[in-house]
């Protein structure tokens, strides 16, 4: 073959696939850093917001849970219709939603139109979690390279919770809670432009998919009151006639999904999907990790402020140990997955989660940072930054193109819904004791959780090596 001959080829053949894989891969991960940003950002900043909008002490919460319970109940539906109508579609779609509820709530001047826009944030992040990691599963070969890409989207991922309550905190005390929505507005718009631009269009589809309607309504209806039910159940505790009553609405609305979709002649959820042993597994240890790790975040601020005496700006920076550990674990885990596989990960990972939760069940109220809560801090970071990308990769593992959308919603749906339950269950132990040993106590249940979930990846992966 001749010099001119190759060249033809090559230039026929097009750029080649590692520029465009780098843009897929710098694009997911700041969409996913966006939306898990936005699920801790305004904590620190509740107090300001009740003032300034006048809301009622009752109704400031739900500023937190009306994005968490609209993206929970609509991460499997958004995962399915990135597999149906195209996943750049819905990557667009999910970012203009966004970015103009971020200027809704940054805007608001009520506490209703605030909550609403909230909501409707929630609902954008619902379409762009599943599509921004379905994009990178067909973007890159299973195996080391996509092991690669996940380790980063998971080290993205992971830290975006933590960095947003020292965000939280610092805007809190500086320009103010509206910039917390404000920031998403110009970050919204320019991750717009680069997908229109940077992304290939959707394929054309001979004969378009269609969403089982039916299926998808019994679903999002089930998973959005069960997720009210454990918000329910942390305030007004789990034995009560209303939250029973809410957690029987959805067990219903679960059940009547299973029957429909045994009937449906195109199911929300593949049937193939759910004969795969290790997308379960994942999906199970999904729901302990991120129940683990949610409630550790959420029951750290607490302590720190209401025990150990740290300021909002003081608690933020604290956090600051276990994101960066966590983000340089997790950039790492990817290339781990290779030698060790996805279960020995799991197992180690969580393991140093439960063995940093045993330390903080030991710190006295006089505890310094270096001694208190730092180790522990550390601890969680390592552990976390293990398991996220290994939950990934093995969510993704033996998954077809036409399902990764679907398996994407579904693990990503796991994920919030573990830190809405796990976050209830811990407040239902620490306000059952008093002082810290509440919250001794407390964290003891999460280093069970974690542990439960070790036991669940040994289990689950036996198989597996991920490599």
């Amino acid at each position: 073959m001749s010099v001119i001959e190759s060249s033809a080829q090559a230039t026929t053949a097009g750029p080649p696939a590692r520029p465009r894989q780098g843009v897929v891969l710098g694009l997911a991960c700041a969409a996913q850093a966006m939306v898990g940003l936005d699920i801790a950002i305004v904590n620190v900043a509740l107090p300001s917001i009740q003032r300034d909008l006048g809301v009622s002490q009752s109704s400031v919460q739900w500023v937190v849970v009306a994005y968490g319970l609209l993206l929970g109940g609509f991460l499997l539906v958004g995962g399915r219709m990135a597999d149906l109508l195209g996943r750049r579609r819905i990557l667009l779609a999910g970012l203009g939603l966004f970015t103009a509820a971020s200027l809704l709530a940054g805007l608001a001047q009520h506490g209703g139109v605030l909550i609403t826009a909230r909501g409707l944030q929630g609902l954008g992040g619902a379409l762009v979690a599943p599509a921004a990691l379905s994009l990178l599963a067909v973007t890159f070969r299973e195996g080391r390279e996509r092991n690669r890409a996940l380790g980063i989207f998971g080290a993205v991922g992971g830290a975006a919770g933590t960095v947003g309550v020292v965000a939280s905190g610092l805007i809190a005390a500086g320009p103010g809670w509206r910039w917390a929505f404000f920031i998403n507005v110009p970050a919204g718009l320019l991750l717009i432009a680069l997908a229109i631009t940077c992304l290939a269009a959707d394929a054309a589809r001979g004969r378009p998919g269609r969403l089982d309607v039916a299926g998808a309504s019994t679903i999002t209806g089930g998973l959005l009151i069960f997720v009210y039910a454990l918000h329910n159940a942390s305030t007004r505790g789990w034995a009560a006639t209303s939250t029973l009553a809410w957690f029987i609405a959805a067990g219903v609305l679960i059940a009547a999904f299973v029957w429909i979709e045994k009937r449906s002649a195109a199911p929300l959820v593949p049937a193939k999907a759910l004969r795969n042993r290790t997308l379960a597994a994942a999906n199970l240890t999904t729901l302990l990790a991120f129940g683990a790790f949610f409630s550790f975040i959420f029951l750290g601020s607490l302590l720190m402020q209401q025990e150990l005496g740290y300021t909002p700006t003081q608690t933020g920076l604290a956090w600051l140990a276990t994101t960066m550990t966590e983000f340089a674990t997790a950039a790492a885990a990817g290339r781990l997955v290779a030698a060790a596989g996805v279960r020995r990960l799991l197992v180690t990972g969580l393991t140093l989660l439960a063995a940093g939760m045993v330390w903080l069940t030991r710190v006295p109220a006089d505890a310094d940072y270096l001694t208190g809560p730092l180790p522990a801090f550390l601890l969680a970071g390592l552990g976390f930054g293990l398991c996220g990308p290994a939950l990934q990769i093995g969510a993704l593992s033996g998954v077809t193109e036409s399902e990764s959308g679907f398996a994407s919603g579904l693990i990503e749906t796991m994920r919030e819904l573990g830190g809405a339950a796990g976050v209830a269950a811990v407040s239902t132990v620490l306000v059952a004791g008093t002082g810290l040993a509440g919250f001794h106590t407390a964290f003891a249940a999460i280093g069970v959780l974690a542990g439960l979930g070790a036991i669940t990846a040994a289990a689950g992966f036996r198989r597996y090596s991920g490599g």
